[in-house]
């Protein structure tokens, strides 16, 4: 037998080097490498180089390796892209109590009604997630449960049982046989992923991952973790919020940026039908600073509110606060709103915020940013039955943006009544109900909307 090449693995970052160093040359860490047996022979499962390698042409490969599986979560399935994709790789990652156990949870009990899922846990013990099963109302006598964190283990429960969805809660507490390095550290992290994932490939099994984040909001563990599965999700919420966002930030099988909405109750999560609801205020009398915009999260056109308030500086450098929008972006489109609409701010503290916890990363919301701004320093309110949307450039002029009858259709389907639109978004066939105007620059724009 060949003798297994010998390699030192960083505990920090995943980094491999042939000879062992006191400072990882990639992250610079100290006293962090470690040694690890690299030889494919000694890795159980791999194919040796002896192997000869199987190929085929592309009409050699049936298309039944993308049949989707309802999760029985509407919400869910949209963010997956229409369903759990046979053999595919999920990570979800969130923050700690979001809701990322709770909703693996409700979505394992519903596709264990049509097929046999496993559900492994390395933080609780059966009893518990059975209680908790229980408190969430989920009553199935399908679901297997099995409190385990060495990876050989839980394959081999999956396979015993012919689990055609394993959920791993979490990656950061699963170790495996092929290294030697503590549960959560880089190595342990990476080598237990590719282990599941090898194994969801070889079987077909759909494979959810639970992965912890760090302060940054990033999945805990090297960011190869996130290109080795097929799908990341993350939840996003703001503090003290019942509502949940989940977006999907990577999607081998669907659209990337897509967003399935979810409201946390006592029974767990429930998702939200229209979620452009929740995030639009009902302010009694239309208020200065308010301004509703339809933006664009995957496929889905959703109702956002964008506030804006401008006050006195109380120092002698004003402050440029962006909540769910892109503070370069905002300094950019108030040095646009000074050259070419004539509005200084200067000498103001401007902070702009977008309702809800939404983040947006489309600039389909610089016009109503500089219409909530406009609206705060000159203290009127723009009406409450209209929406607007467009890109602001540096010249003054008000681009279209993609999917504009969309935005218009769905800001028809919440009964508002007038749009403010770029002139390349109006359609040509009129809304009913709806009357559109078009803008092609800035100061068109503010004297359309107030």
């Amino acid at each position: 037998m060949a003798r297994p090449k010998v390699s030192y693995v960083c505990g920090s970052c995943g980094a491999r080097t042939p000879q062992w160093q006191g400072q990882c040359p990639a992250c610079q860490a100290w006293n962090s490498l470690e040694m690890a047996a690299s030889s494919l022979a000694a890795a159980p499962g791999r194919r040796t180089s002896a192997a000869a390698p199987v190929s085929r042409t592309v009409t050699q490969v049936t298309d039944d390796t993308e049949l989707r599986a309802a999760s029985g979560i509407g919400e869910l399935d949209r963010v997956l892209g229409g369903g759990l994709v046979a053999g595919s790789v999920v990570l979800l990652g969130g923050d700690p109590g979001i809701g990322k156990s709770t909703l693996l949870l409700q979505a394992a009990d519903a596709l264990s009604r049509d097929q046999p899922v496993l559900y492994a846990s390395g933080e609780e013990s059966v009893r518990q997630v059975a209680l908790r099963a229980r408190r969430l109302g989920l009553e199935s006598d399908t679901l297997r449960l099995a409190a385990e964190t060495r990876v050989e283990s839980v394959i081999e429960e999956a396979q015993s049982v012919r689990a055609r969805v394993l959920v791993i809660d979490s990656i950061q507490t699963m170790h495996t046989e092929l290294s030697e390095s503590s549960p959560g550290s880089a190595v342990q992290v990476r080598e237990s992923a590719a282990r599941l994932v090898r194994y969801a490939k070889d079987s077909g099994t759909a494979v959810l991952i639970i992965g912890h984040v760090t302060k940054e909001g990033l999945i805990a563990g090297p960011r190869i973790l996130e290109h080795m599965v097929d799908t990341v999700l993350y939840f996003e919420s703001d503090p003290g919020s019942r509502f949940r966002v989940v977006r999907a930030v990577k999607n081998r099988y669907g659209a990337a940026n897509e967003i399935g909405v979810f409201a946390m109750v006592d029974q767990g999560l429930k998702e939200v039908r229209n979620p452009s609801a929740i995030f639009l205020s009902k302010h009694e009398t239309p208020v200065p600073g308010s301004v509703i915009t339809v933006a664009r999260e995957g496929s889905r056109p959703l109702l956002v509110e964008v506030q804006a308030l401008l006050d006195e500086a109380q120092g002698m450098s004003p402050r440029r606060v962006a909540v769910g929008f892109e503070s370069s972006r905002l300094a950019l489109l108030l040095a646009v709103l000074h050259r070419h609409g004539g509005i200084s701010s200067s000498g103001q503290d401007v902070f702009v915020n977008v309702v809800g916890g939404v983040r947006i990363g489309e600039t389909a919301a610089d016009l109503p940013a500089v219409l909530a701004v406009f609206s705060s320093l000159r203290n009127r309110p723009v009406a409450t039955d209209m929406v607007c949307f467009g890109e602001l450039g540096l010249t003054g002029e008000i681009r279209p943006v993609p999917f504009g009858e969309e935005r218009l259709r769905e800001a028809v389907k919440q009964g508002f009544r007038r749009a403010l639109v770029p002139k390349g978004n109006v359609p040509r066939t009129a809304f009913e109900g709806l009357a559109v105007e078009g803008v092609s620059r800035l100061d068109s724009a503010l004297l359309a909307a107030f």
